[in-house]
């Protein structure tokens, strides 16, 4: 059946980490996929995820499978993250969470939903974007638009170009937005801006999708989704995808969500009688483990109060891993300016590295980044920078 199908080729993140894994050099540094690693080069379990999961193995009596959206106290406090505890939203019913497998799930459901019923919708995505978000779309059925993003020459967003195309997004398409921690570019929004885009969504019809993969890696939980509590606020319809792989270390487990909102409770329960149909001929219910052990760091306030000093250590790491970066080029006489990378947020950079560079990084240096110059922050530590910094700066200085 296969042998006159050309192969597809390989996924460019993905891809990058096969390459890197079949690398024999000794110093390869991967500085490509969005994994945390700490400073030993590890990516860890969180105490407090060990700690939930022996008290699953104590308390559970059955594997038994999850309901379709996935169990209801999960939902509930992804909600409670999402909002903050005591949001309108929650205390009027008008969300409705679903348990997905990973943000990447959260999204293609939300994308399989929207196409349901508005099958003539366009999807406008950000320039750039995170390289799967076009692939999930193109995948449901979506034809994709741009809107610009970033502005290669201020290192900053571009918001008044930003501005001006989503003014004139025709309404009923959909605008996808990262909330906060932009991949690939680390930049985001300043609260004016949101306060802007909020306006134009409610003005202008469209649908905002927000992807949410990093709360708590900007600033902290509660001022990361400060965009989202903007839109609950105007009381217009969006959808929310979120992704406990990154801020939990459940990578593995495939532990999302997605959330919509509705302007009333009556609208988000039909949401859901919809999403159910659509979930029960694709994965049929979630993976529950990464989904238990999620919610039982959630609703235990030692346990919360430890994962919050945990995630705050992990983004800690990755802002002195970013000073480490542009101090160590410096020190190196690299005259081009990168002080940008120390104001971006989250895990990864838009480095300004362009590809021939990329390119010679990794076939000279073992270097791995992906093409556009994107760098993951947090594959940086103590025992390789030294190593990253002369490689770069010798590759800028020849």
């Amino acid at each position: 059946m296969w042998k006159d199908i050309e192969a597809a080729p390989a996924d460019a993140i993905l891809g990058l980490t096969e390459a890197f894994k079949k690398d024999t050099n000794p110093k390869k540094v991967n500085l490509g996929v969005g994994v945390y690693k700490d400073d030993d080069g590890a990516t860890p379990i969180l105490d407090c995820i060990k700690k939930a999961e022996r008290l699953l193995v104590d308390q559970q009596s059955t594997k038994g499978y999850l309901p379709i959206p996935g169990d209801a106290e999960y939902g509930l406090s992804v909600q409670k993250l999402l909002f903050g505890e005591d949001n309108d939203v929650i205390q009027s019913k008008r969300a409705s969470t679903i348990h997905s497998p990973g943000g990447t799930g959260g999204l293609r459901v939300g994308a399989d939903l929207i196409k349901k019923f508005k099958s003539e919708a366009k999807i406008w995505v950000s320039t750039p974007t995170w390289a799967n978000h076009k692939g999930i779309f193109t995948a449901a059925g979506f034809s994709i638009e741009d809107y610009p993003y970033y502005d290669q020459d201020t290192k900053n967003v571009d918001f008044e170009a930003m501005y001006e195309v989503l003014k004139n997004v025709p309404s009923g398409d959909v605008v996808l937005l990262h909330v906060c921690c932009h991949n690939p570019t680390g930049v985001d929004l300043s609260s004016e801006q949101w306060d802007a885009v909020v306006e134009l969504a409610s003005s202008c019809g469209w649908l905002p999708f927000l992807d949410f993969a990093y709360q708590g890696f900007g600033d902290s939980m509660e001022s990361d989704r400060l965009p989202i509590e903007k839109f609950a606020k105007a009381g217009i319809d969006f959808l929310v995808a979120s992704s406990f792989s990154k801020n939990f270390a459940l990578y593995n487990e495939r532990t999302g969500a997605l959330t919509i909102v509705s302007p009333n409770a009556e609208e988000s329960s039909i949401a859901m009688s919809h999403v159910k149909k659509i979930i029960r001929v694709n994965y049929s219910n979630p993976p529950a483990h990464g989904g238990l052990a999620a919610r039982t760091v959630l609703t235990d306030n030692d346990l919360y109060k430890e994962w919050i000093n945990e995630v705050a250590v992990m983004r800690d790491r990755i802002k002195d891993m970013r000073v480490a970066f542009v101090e160590g080029l410096k020190k190196r006489g690299v005259t081009q300016d990168f002080s940008y990378i120390v104001d971006q947020r989250g895990m990864f950079s838009f480095s300004g590295l362009n590809d021939n560079i990329v390119n010679w990084l990794q076939k000279d240096k073992s270097i791995y980044i992906v093409k556009g110059g994107r760098i993951n922050v947090a594959g940086l530590t103590t025992n390789n920078i030294n190593y990253v910094c002369d490689a770069i700066a010798e590759a800028l200085n020849k």
